[in-house]
């Protein structure tokens, strides 16, 4: 018995998208294939698998209609990224120019993958690119032919395992329709690349903020927040942080963005756009708040209730943080 192939393809959205806009694009999507996935803020991933013998298509000219979809009802520019599973899709998506697609056949899985930077596989940070570095090992095909143990004594046993299974393409994931948590999402695409520190800085806290005032606006806390930073050359990086408890204040969401900001360790690169995600969402009359003797703690969260107050009267930029004032 042999496995049917999929095709997935990984579309990223070259535009700024409010929710009920994202939402809409997911729904056009649905009518290409049943097996859509949301990737917040600005892209999607379909599985086409069951949809070539409806459209009597290709995989690759599947893929075209939904651009050209995008393009003729939204006027939304899009790059795609063709491959048997969700991360080789994504690889290629951030490997194709707007209006390009990259597309990965089965059988060139290796020529693809392996002379391409280890930092190219999602979910490789900058300490275990670093810790690899040091020992010469900087693409992905000379991990590929690394012993199990060498890797496992460089990196620990866990996380050994799972990028030997990611430098050889490898990804079980399915496309799942459902979102598995509600999420909120705060993003800036900008008008030329930043290369300064300090407008990163400025950019993240912004987007921390806003994050802030929405929770608070809608009544929820967040329990995990996600930055990605998309760059000139389109790819990205996306670093996650689960907060150490449930919160809508947003020096707490503006502390653990910035810190995930730092992780990256930009410093000269050229950002094109910013994007904060809060998820893992709960109600915040269902939550608890550690207390605190620290009454700096309190007087803050009344000076942010006041600020709140003061921007649903004024309007949002009633009240800012000093370093976003002009």
């Amino acid at each position: 018995m042999t496995t049917r192939q999929r095709h997935i393809a990984h579309l990223y959205l070259h535009a700024s998208l409010a929710e009920d806009q994202y939402d809409d694009i997911v729904e056009l999507m649905s009518g290409i294939t049943p097996h859509v996935q949301a990737v917040p803020p600005n892209a999607v991933q379909l599985d086409l698998t069951s949809a070539l013998r409806y459209f009597d298509l290709s995989a690759y000219d599947v893929v075209q209609l939904a651009m050209m979809r995008l393009k003729a009802l939204y006027g939304i520019d899009s790059s795609a990224g063709l491959a048997g599973n969700r991360m080789l899709a994504a690889m290629a998506a951030d490997a194709s120019a707007p209006g390009d697609t990259t597309w990965v056949p089965a059988g060139q899985v290796g020529d693809w993958l392996y002379p391409r930077p280890v930092t190219a596989l999602p979910g490789i940070g900058r300490a275990t690119a670093e810790t690899l570095s040091r020992y010469g090992l900087h693409t992905i095909g000379q991990i590929v032919d690394l012993p199990a143990g060498t890797l496992q004594r460089l990196l620990g046993v866990g996380p050994a395992r799972l990028l030997a299974e990611r430098v050889r393409g490898r990804d079980p994931r399915p496309v799942t329709r459902a979102e598995p948590a509600e999420h909120m999402v705060a993003d800036l695409v900008l008008d030329r690349d930043c290369l300064d520190p300090s407008g990163h800085h400025r950019a993240v806290l912004g987007l921390a903020g806003q994050i802030g005032q929405r929770l608070r606006g809608e009544g929820q806390v967040a329990r995990r927040l996600a930055l990605t930073v998309r760059y000139a050359d389109h790819s990205s990086t996306t670093r996650t942080c689960t907060l150490p408890e449930p919160t809508d204040h947003s020096p707490a969401v503006a502390a653990t963005a910035l810190g995930l900001l730092a992780a990256l360790g930009l410093q000269r690169a050229r950002v094109r756009s910013y994007a904060i995600r809060a998820d893992n969402l709960a109600p915040a009359s269902s939550t608890y708040r550690q207390l605190s003797l620290d009454e700096g703690d309190d007087r803050a969260r009344a000076a942010e209730a006041a600020a709140d107050r003061a921007r649903r009267r004024f309007g949002l930029k009633a009240v800012r943080p000093a370093a976003l004032a002009n």
